[in-house]
């Protein structure tokens, strides 16, 4: 099987299309988790970490839905049309994404599938609030990410 190329972003830092929604990165499979995963209480531990810190891991596979997600996309990474590329958002891009790129990369691993990880936006501050303008039907709600 060919490598799988795995990304993870924030949608908060896409540029936008003439519609003016934001254009995530092109995929075979892109996830959204901006309104799923969130665990407001548990995340003000690990506000100032990162996705690639274990602790942020440890919060987001513990959050409500995680595990059934990522048991979901690794069956979905290993159907026999090989899917080349899955990409998983949240708003900013920092914690959920971020984080469950990373658990998802260390399973596949260990199927046996050669991974590639790619966090667009990872190194960024993290946003504190939605930027004014036109806002999607279900808009990130959360202040902290």
């Amino acid at each position: 099987m060919p490598p799988i190329r795995l990304t993870s972003f924030g949608y908060l830092h896409l540029p936008t299309g003439p519609d003016g929604q934001p254009v995530p990165p092109a995929a075979d499979r892109i996830e959204d988790v901006r309104d799923r995963l969130r665990d407001p209480a548990a995340a003000r531990d690990i506000l100032d970490l990162d996705g690639l810190n274990p602790r942020v891991q440890d919060v987001v596979l513990n959050t409500p839905g995680a595990r059934e997600l990522l048991a979901n996309l690794a069956d979905y990474a290993d159907l026999p049309a090989s899917p080349h590329h899955i990409a998983i958002g949240c708003a900013g891009g920092r914690h959920r994404a971020c984080g469950l790129t990373e658990i998802l990369a260390r399973a596949l691993r260990d199927r046996g599938r050669e991974v590639v990880v790619e966090h667009l936006h990872v190194h960024l501050p993290r946003v504190l609030k939605t930027p004014a303008g036109p806002r999607p039907a279900n808009p990130e709600k959360e202040t902290a990410r």
